[in-house]
């Protein structure tokens, strides 16, 4: 059982439900539906090699979580798995009864302060790093070797492409030769007719050497800049990587929006710092969101990126005062957990054998 098709027709899940932006309310017309759900793993797959802890599609959009990760991320009171435990009804697919048992204020603790605080943070840092794509582009022709090279001649110093148009040079006529006890510095050398090896080869990621005779004399002292290659090489695959990879018209929405930020990463900031107060505060999940006004003006960047964070900073200090008050227990009581555990999987085992 690897897919969700054999999940399905197992007629193991335990819990189902829609959750994300429309479990928040916050649903627009763009919205996806994601799909989180509970399973159990056939006896005999759970007491043997093949243990499979969750299954879910390509996209991530549909997740389904074996019983035993989904009690452990509970005790370690994981966001994104905790609010299952506190789904509006009217999200709700199916549940077996067995599910009602493991109920939220067993897992509910103070360890939520960070976790969610943790994770509200992670978002920033989401919506950072799109301001930094969105203002320093990488341009779609790749740099090569030969960008990264400078010579030395006489008292100055200057790109390689450089030298050799001034001096009415030809690329593919130059010659390298390793100089002893200087890191990344060659003796650049020039002949038409020695049949040098050039500086470098196509889509190489170092120079290349020529046999050079004995007798001939360097041209320039060359420099491969190493290191900047290899940074410009992550950058590049980086950056191209996201513009593969990313929601295009989430992003047209944030440039068009004229904020250099993911506003959707930063609207999660801001339902997770609210639902991590409202824990401290009431000892509940509230996952049905009533700021959702405040949290869609955040999602449609109607707010300055600073003015978001120093928000979020107050919030997270804030918050350092509602736990520190708060009745909840320190931490999930873990023997709770594996009583739980063990109790739900084998009542559904022997309901499975009648």
């Amino acid at each position: 059982m690897k897919t969700i098709k054999e999940l399905k027709a197992s007629g193991n899940i335990l819990f189902e439900c829609i959750s994300g932006s429309r479990a928040y309310g916050l649903a627009t017309a763009s919205s996806d539906t994601d799909i989180r759900g509970v399973f159990v793993l056939p006896k005999e797959k759970y007491y043997s090699l093949e243990y499979v802890g969750q299954i879910n599609n390509e996209t991530n959009d549909i997740v389904y979580y074996e019983l035993k990760k989904f009690v452990e991320l509970l005790a370690k009171n994981n966001p994104n798995i905790l609010e299952l435990l506190s789904i509006p009804e009217d999200c709700v697919l199916q549940k077996h009864p067995l599910f009602d048992k493991l109920k939220s204020e067993y897992f509910l603790s103070k360890l939520c302060k960070d976790t969610f605080a943790n994770y509200a943070f992670t978002q920033i840092k989401k919506a950072r790093g799109l301001k930094k794509k969105i203002v320093n582009p990488v341009e779609k022709e790749r740099r090569s070797v030969v960008d990264f090279c400078f010579v030395r001649t006489e008292k100055r110093a200057m790109p390689l492409k450089t030298f050799l148009h001034q001096e009415g040079l030809e690329i593919n006529h130059c010659g390298l030769a390793k100089i002893s006890h200087m890191k990344d510095c060659y003796n650049l050398f020039y002949d038409t007719t020695m049949g040098y090896n050039g500086i470098a080869r196509a889509h190489a990621n170092e120079v290349c050497l020529s046999s050079i005779p004995k007798s001939e004399v360097p041209i320039a002292l060359l420099y491969f800049n190493v290191d900047g290659y290899s940074s410009y090489c992550k950058k590049y695959k980086e950056y191209w990587s996201w513009v593969e990879k990313r929601n295009n018209e989430r992003y047209k929405s944030n440039v068009s929006h004229s904020k250099n930020y993911d506003a959707k990463n930063m609207m999660h900031t801001f339902r997770l710092l609210h639902m991590a107060k409202e824990i401290g505060e009431q000892s509940k999940i509230i996952v049905r969101r009533s700021d959702r006004d405040f949290l869609l003006a955040v999602k449609n960047a109607e707010l300055e990126y600073e003015e978001l964070v120093e928000k979020a900073e107050l919030l997270r200090a804030e918050l350092e005062i509602i736990f520190r008050k708060s009745h909840l227990k320190d931490r999930p009581n873990l023997t709770l957990a594996n009583s739980l555990l063990a109790s739900v999987r084998q009542e559904f085992y022997n309901e499975k054998q009648q």
